[in-house]
């Protein structure tokens, strides 16, 4: 028994959340929301779950509270969910989390677990406004959990990518990006006028490709620094896509990162992807992440608990989520895979008919921008223009091409991961918490997730009901005729001005 009750009923992480209140930011988010399901469905006896809330475009706390019930993630939950989840105005903006002192003194007493996921994900957000969020709210967190008085663990969630100018990233600690340091890092945030700020960003960001990156690296200095006495570890996922398998298979509710594309690809917008088909793509599903998250907080306590010396209950524990060396996926892999089941699975919401390649080659890619994303949405915009209609497509497609170089970088390189802490934990786990709590990457079916991946994203995101496959599947037979019509076209006229020319 690790903490909670003896019960043989439950296992040893059960046990270790039984009677836990636990404290989430970040909970409004992707991952944060299978946490709740989690948490909620597979650890029976947790007494309260509070979440920090801030008010948002006008809506309080308890209304985006409210609003997280109604995601379809939460359709299989029981009703009682509402009442264990309790709201906590607060904001990682604000000095203290913006929180109020009652709610303060309530958490430093009540809180056993913590989990702070609370980031913005903007890969081209405000080098300030990311110093706030990302590094000054992992302080804020620390120091909120050096005062619990009954605290077990604490779970720092980073990425995988906060090292990312190096190839080989292992589960521990780096030196600062840049070797800054932190509280200089926050009082510049302070004290410089943003255009200065916005002139010293590319020197402060170094080698690292977006501010994201960069504070987050710096946030896990803050953890190291910081929480040095603390119960804490830091969780690293990979690229955190759509569900495998809980609460169903291929949820997701965002754009973020190769989903965009995909999306783009299956309405027949995207026609070329810029990326190196050799390398891995380091893709996760997001519940085994929420899992390994999970797990991950059990085992930090037992590593506190069994500590054979002070140096020992010094070591903050890392733990690299990523892909396994024994089953990894390609870009190539992952292009292929998912065209094949777009095809499969035609969306009603698609323009043309899906047919979209990948090239690491700038030049190559250039070209087909040009020629397969500009030149039509040229031919587009004109005849909206003809018939009294605003011209939208050629600025869709440039937010889309600024969205592809933001994600090229991870998609043109390759990184060797250290997993061994992970892989670690899943061999010391019980055969019942492996099936409650699973995780383990070597044993992910990529063609039966991808499948799914693609489905989820044809009903969560493009909001296109599965009854209408078979509507799609006769709509995607005329868009592909046109589409063999227009490459026809387009040959012969090249045919006709090569005779043209040779004559």
């Amino acid at each position: 028994m690790t903490s909670g009750r003896q019960d043989d009923s439950l296992s040893d992480i059960q046990q270790f959340f039984y009677g836990a209140n636990v404290f989430v930011t970040g909970a409004t988010g992707f991952l944060g929301k299978i946490l709740l399901y989690k948490l909620f469905a597979s650890c029976p006896g947790i007494n309260a779950i509070y979440i920090l809330i801030r008010n948002k475009k006008g809506k309080t706390m308890d209304a985006r509270l409210e609003e997280i019930f109604n995601d379809p993630v939460f359709n299989k939950a029981s009703p009682k969910i509402r009442y264990l989840i309790k709201g906590i105005s607060g904001d990682c903006l604000k000095p203290g989390l913006g929180l109020s002192s009652a709610d303060r003194r309530m958490l430093v007493d009540c809180v056993n677990i913590v989990f702070h996921m609370a980031a913005t994900v903007r890969f081209d957000e405000k080098l300030r406004t990311a110093l706030r969020i990302n590094v000054s709210g992992a302080y804020e967190i620390i120091k909120l959990c050096r005062n619990m008085t009954n605290l077990r663990s604490v779970v720092h969630v980073s990425t995988a990518y906060t090292q990312c100018p190096l190839k080989n990233i292992n589960e521990k600690f780096y030196p600062m990006p840049n070797g800054t340091e932190v509280k200089r890092l926050l009082l510049m945030t302070e004290c410089i006028p943003d255009n200065l700020f916005e002139h010293v960003t590319p020197i402060l960001l170094g080698k690292w490709p977006n501010t994201y990156t960069f504070t987050k690296a710096v946030a896990e200095d803050v953890v190291r620094t910081f929480g040095a006495r603390l119960p804490v570890g830091v969780f690293r996922p990979g690229i955190v896509i759509s569900t495998y398998q809980e609460p169903v298979g291929g949820w997701i509710d965002n754009f973020y990162g190769p989903t965009g594309a995909i999306a783009g690809a299956a309405t027949g917008i995207i026609r070329t992807l810029r990326c190196d088909p050799h390398a891995v793509a380091n893709m996760v599903p997001v519940d085994m992440c929420v899992n390994s998250l999970i797990a991950s907080s059990w085992d930090i306590f037992e590593r506190q608990r069994s500590a054979g010396s002070e140096q020992d209950a010094l070591n903050i524990p890392v733990y690299n989520f990523c892909a396994a060396l024994e089953n990894q996926l390609t870009w190539g892999d992952f292009t292929s895979k998912t065209t094949k089941y777009g095809l499969m699975y035609p969306t009603m919401k698609a323009i043309w008919y899906l047919c979209y390649s990948n090239t690491p080659n700038r030049i190559v890619h250039g070209l087909s921008i040009i020629f397969l994303h500009y030149l039509p949405a040229l031919m587009f915009d004109t005849i909206c223009l003809c018939f009294g209609r605003k011209p939208k497509l050629m600025k869709t497609y440039k937010k889309i091409h600024r969205f592809m170089a933001v994600i090229s970088y991870f998609s043109l390189r390759e990184w060797n991961f250290q997993v061994h802490n992970v892989q670690n934990l899943w061999s010391r786990m019980t055969k019942t918490d492996k099936e409650l709590f699973f995780f383990d990457m070597r044993q992910l079916d990529w063609d039966l997730f991808l499948q799914q991946y693609l489905l989820g994203i044809r009903q969560y995101l493009l909001h296109d009901p599965l009854e209408t496959i078979p509507k799609a599947l006769v709509r995607w037979n005329r868009l592909y005729w046109l589409h063999c019509g227009l490459k026809l076209t387009i040959i012969c006229i090249i045919l006709y001005l090569g005779w043209r020319l040779i004559l």
